[in-house]
């Protein structure tokens, strides 16, 4: 199965089943972290055990249950892409493990970032967390009830871009693939440009997360648009096709 099914099929996922993922599975993520670390100079790790980071109630709510495997976000802290680069190959990694039928869910602030297992090295920033594991065929009613809270209304596919002509078959396939990307809060807060013929994805960059939002929301402009976006807020999309 590829990305552009698990685009459809992914849910976040807040509740964990107590048995390991698989080593199978593992071996074929981490191969992907790997390569996406070489890639984009990344420095994504994954903990196996990560579990101590969402004890804390204070922090994470009870929004969470059965938390083990964690995949660390994170990279150098000074590079100016960081934050879009992780919301990119981690929404790959999501989407791969979507394809092992694993759980996940992207986490910005509701976990104890002191965590030993979460330790970073000199010069390194870790910006957040992605929970992993396997999962009930079904939402828990639990799950269910926190969909709701943290998730708006989705946007209509009009105020997610916007074009001074009629944009390509491609631009809008990707737009709304792009509609079905998670952001912050559910605040798809990502707008797509066609002028001059020239396609780009912004965001206002006025609230936490937001560039790995736009990192998120480009990985799925690519994968069904076909092509590759340039890094940078305001980044132009270069497709395969004119």
């Amino acid at each position: 199965m590829g990305h552009l099914e698990n685009i459809d099929r992914r849910i976040s996922r807040r509740s964990y089943l107590a048995t390991p993922i698989a080593p199978d599975k593992r071996a074929r993520l981490q191969a992907q972290i790997d390569r996406y670390n070489r890639e984009a100079d990344l420095a994504i790790s994954w903990i196996e055990d990560g579990s101590a980071a969402f004890r804390d109630l204070r922090r994470s709510y009870g929004l969470f249950h059965g938390v083990r495997t964690l995949l660390a976000l994170k990279g150098w802290a000074d590079d100016p892409d960081l934050e879009e680069k992780l919301g990119y190959f981690g929404e790959l990694l999501v989407l791969e493990a979507t394809g092992m039928d694993l759980g996940s869910c992207w986490v910005g602030g509701t976990f104890n970032r002191e965590t030993e297992a979460l330790a970073v090295m000199p010069g390194e920033k870790l910006v957040l967390v992605i929970t992993l594991g396997n999962v009930p065929p079904e939402q828990t009613p639990r799950e269910r009830m926190v969909y709701r809270l943290t998730h708006g209304r989705p946007k209509p596919i009009g105020q997610l871009y916007a074009a001074d002509r009629k944009p390509p078959k491609w631009f809008m396939r990707g737009v709304r693939a792009a509609s079905l990307a998670p952001s912050a809060l559910g605040k798809q807060p990502v707008r797509f440009l066609y002028q001059d013929e020239i396609a780009s994805a912004e965001v206002p960059n006025d609230a936490p997360f937001q560039l790995v939002d736009l990192g998120i929301a480009k990985s799925h402009f690519a994968i069904v648009a076909g092509g590759i976006f340039q890094w940078g807020n305001g980044g132009v999309f270069l497709p395969d096709v004119d």
